[in-house]
């Protein structure tokens, strides 16, 4: 697989680029990935992903959100969408990731998950070949937000090994909150050269005192026990306006772009804009790490 990873990455930085130049003659484009995970369900993660990728292009970016939630997709029914393809039909080969990726009215893409399809690991070797090629493609983004399922499974891992940042979302919940430790202590101890950053975000706080107070116990139990630097991003608002969109099935920060959870999300991406980016392999190192089981 190493062969082939290394193939795939020649052939992106060969990409031409629609202008008959090659990657090779001006400087390639950098793709920042960024996971967003949880420890458990109903913590919000899937409506986070969603409005960061809005809040993101709304600076002029090119962004992608993937659903890689194997076993219960749902950024598309946030969205009021239902694509006709998804995943489960690029790793069966019976399409191209552009023909199941879908333009959204909001200015981004969506790439829907593979409901019903738990391990990307039981491909076979000519299905890992075209899944790894079809990845290349998302490239192409300036971000790519990949929204994984809640807890902790082998393809959740293999997709923060690969991040440029991973995003972990908690509420003020007693259970959230253990339960991202839970998940931040397994990330810790099953990738041995974790070289992305991770970030926090505590999401349905009543106040940005409530939101530090739990930023600040998790940062230092994770420095302290794990060994591991844990960055606070910041906190969104329990926010009336954000159930409202949620029922109406449309992002928060279209139904109510100053709404308080709106501009906490607008906050988050600036802190983030002032991050740099670390060259952690980016899909190269997925297509590794998916398929070779490397740290």
């Amino acid at each position: 697989m190493e062969d082939q990873a290394e193939k795939l990455r020649e052939m992106m930085r060969n990409k031409n680029n629609g202008s008959g130049e090659s990657l090779k003659t001006k400087e390639a484009k950098k793709t920042r990935i960024i996971t967003v995970t949880s420890g458990k369900g109903g913590v919000g993660k899937t409506n986070v992903s969603i409005n960061l990728a809005l809040a993101y292009a709304r600076t002029g970016r090119k962004v992608i959100v993937m659903d890689a939630d194997l076993g219960l997709a749902n950024v598309n029914v946030m969205l009021n969408m239902i694509p006709k393809f998804n995943l489960y039909h690029v790793i069966r080969k019976q399409k191209t990731m552009k023909e199941i990726m879908v333009e959204t009215e909001y200015g981004i893409s969506i790439v829907a998950g593979a409901s019903g399809f738990s391990k990307i690991a039981n491909l076979n070797e000519a299905e890992r070949q075209y899944f790894i090629e079809e990845l290349g493609t998302l490239s192409s983004a300036d971000i790519v937000i990949i929204d994984t399922s809640a807890g902790v499974s082998s393809n959740v891992l293999d997709f923060v090994a690969a991040a440029d940042d991973s995003v972990i979302i908690t509420t003020p919940e007693p259970t959230a909150i253990t339960d991202a430790y839970g998940i931040i202590k397994i990330i810790a101890t099953e990738i041995n050269s974790l070289s992305m950053g991770l970030k926090l975000v505590v999401n349905r706080v009543k106040n940005a005192a409530e939101a530090g107070k739990i930023a600040d116990r998790m940062i230092n139990i994770t420095s302290q026990f794990l060994n591991l630097k844990l960055e606070y991003l910041g906190f969104i608002y329990d926010d009336t306006a954000v159930t409202q969109a949620v029922l109406k099935q449309r992002p928060f920060m279209v139904v109510d772009p100053k709404c308080k959870a709106s501009q906490c999300v607008q906050h988050i991406v600036g802190r983030m804009d002032k991050i740099e980016v670390q060259d952690s392999g980016g899909f190269g190192k997925l297509f590794k790490r998916m398929f070779r089981g490397d740290d």
